[in-house]
């Protein structure tokens, strides 16, 4: 029974770990915030653009022109 492992002895061995962990430093913070605006940007791009941006008006146009 040297390699079994009980569930209680897996969760003692997920809550230390977690105790270790203190949670994201400022360089991983900077990073995804660096990430999230650049998305945000190709975002902005795609829907501003002129295909989409047509396509976003004639889909809104026809829902509110839609008879009830």
């Amino acid at each position: 029974m040297a390699g079994k492992v009980t569930v209680r002895g897996w969760w003692r061995a997920r809550r230390a770990a977690a105790r270790g962990d203190a949670g994201m430093t400022t360089s991983e913070y900077a990073v995804g915030t660096i990430a999230a605006a650049g998305f945000a940007a190709v975002l902005y791009k795609i829907v501003t653009s002129g295909t989409v941006s047509g396509t976003l008006e004639s889909v809104i146009g026809k829902a509110l022109d839609a008879p009830f």
